[in-house]
């Protein structure tokens, strides 16, 4: 009789496809087609909802989108993606705050695509990337696949702000035992708990990569995850941060990972784009050869439409002034939607994770799954993560955000 016969590689075996986003999402569904839509809660995607719970689109990216002539729909774009498209990515990522520096852009299929390529290129097989304690779950699924490992820093100090310390002491540890650090930071409005850097904590960040990089030995690539930048605050202020990154040190890479999924709510065109941002004309011209062919050998080149689309919207100050205004129009939303939450939460004693803006809210506890499956008997249906429950309030109508938190509360008892 035939015995757990497996015809993968050795690095493949035993792994099985689990996403418990995609999961938790999917009981709510079920839970909606037996209880009816008005009777649950889906508090698991991170995707903008209306209060009819229809997925939100920008009227003027629709119609930009649908404008498009079939070629532009159709057709192949090239492997690093289109020209125009890069000054796009770079204009809409930095807008009136571009560092003095050398910057480079290559499209990826959303911001996913740029991560996985940070972690193939700048990393040796079998290293260790560093992330926060607080983390999007595909992080580690990519670092595996692409036989890295992944380790963390609690993300948070005493104060409740950025562990720039911590950070200090595990890069350090890294650093003893290989020559290339990558550390990936999702900043602002942070999944999977709605924080943020600010100016001054971005400066000790910076300092202290520049401390590590007075060893001219080792390279420091520091990877800066902004898909959920135009939904953090006002848009030039979010982005001051970003001159900081002038005049580094040559073994100082920054890679800011673009992503067009939330920013334009075109989620299923995966356009997005990885932009280096570095003082050596060398290692520019490095990174633009190296990850196209990184992009060439995994999924060739990324849709032309969503590069096409941005483009154009970039280009047109009348078309880029609406979707700016549309997408306000949203973020005060999700604004409001979260202060709601969080004055409830206060009031029945439920204490989250620091949140200052964002799709998601995070409520810290030790049995994570345990609350969950008790507000999934309330009809209320989050994500389990390692450290607590995610909320994408993003997702969850105004008239259900009400009485939320005191349910969670109780789940927590």
């Amino acid at each position: 009789m035939e015995q757990n016969m497996s015809m993968v590689a050795s690095h493949s075996t035993g792994k099985i496809a689990t996403d418990k986003i995609f999961g938790a999402n999917q009981l709510a569904l079920e839970a909606i087609q037996k209880f009816g839509r008005e009777n649950v809660t889906n508090a698991t995607i991170g995707a903008i909802l209306d209060d009819n719970e229809a997925l939100v689109v920008l009227p003027t990216v629709e119609k930009v989108l649908r404008s498009l002539p079939a070629a532009e729909l159709a057709a192949y774009a090239p492997i690093a993606g289109l020209a125009d498209y890069h000054e796009a990515a770079i204009e809409l990522t930095f807008l009136d705050n571009k560092p003095e520096a050398y910057i480079k852009a290559i499209a990826t299929p959303g911001g996913s695509g740029a991560i996985r390529n940070t972690i193939w290129t700048y990393s040796e097989v079998g290293d260790t990337i560093l992330t926060t304690d607080w983390f999007w779950g595909p992080y580690r699924t990519m670092c595996e696949e692409n036989l890295r490992k992944l380790a963390t820093f609690d993300f948070f100090n005493a104060s409740e702000g950025f562990n720039v310390q911590g950070l200090e002491i595990k890069a350090k540890e890294v650093l003893s035992k290989q020559q290339s650090l990558v550390v990936l930071l999702n900043t602002p409005a942070h999944n999977p708990t709605g924080f943020s850097l600010s100016n001054t904590e971005w400066a000790k960040t910076i300092e202290l990569f520049k401390e590590l990089a007075t060893d001219k030995s080792k390279k420091l690539i520091l990877f800066v995850d902004v898909a959920y930048l135009d939904y953090a605050g006002e848009k030039h202020a979010v982005r001051s941060f970003m001159r900081q990154f002038s005049g580094l040190p040559e073994n100082i890479l920054v890679i800011i990972g673009f992503s067009a999924s939330k920013g334009f709510t075109i989620y299923g065109q995966r356009t997005g784009a990885m932009i280096a941002v570095t003082s050596s004309k060398a290692v520019a011209e490095e990174f633009s050869n190296t990850n196209t062919l990184a992009c060439r050998g995994t999924w060739s080149n990324c849709t032309r439409a969503g590069q096409r689309l941005l483009s154009n919207i970039c280009r047109d100050q009348e078309l880029h002034a609406q979707v700016d205004a549309e997408r306000e129009l949203w973020r005060g939303k999700i604004e409001a939607r979260a202060a709601a939450f969080m004055a409830e939460a206060s009031a029945v004693g439920l204490k989250t994770v620091p949140y200052k803006a964002g799709f998601f809210i995070s409520i810290p506890t030790a049995d994570p799954d345990a609350v969950v499956g008790k507000l999934n008997e309330k009809r209320l249906f989050a994500v389990a993560l390692a450290k607590g429950v995610r909320l994408a309030i993003c997702s969850i109508p105004d008239q259900k955000v009400a009485g939320m938190a005191a349910k969670i509360a109780d789940a927590l008892k």
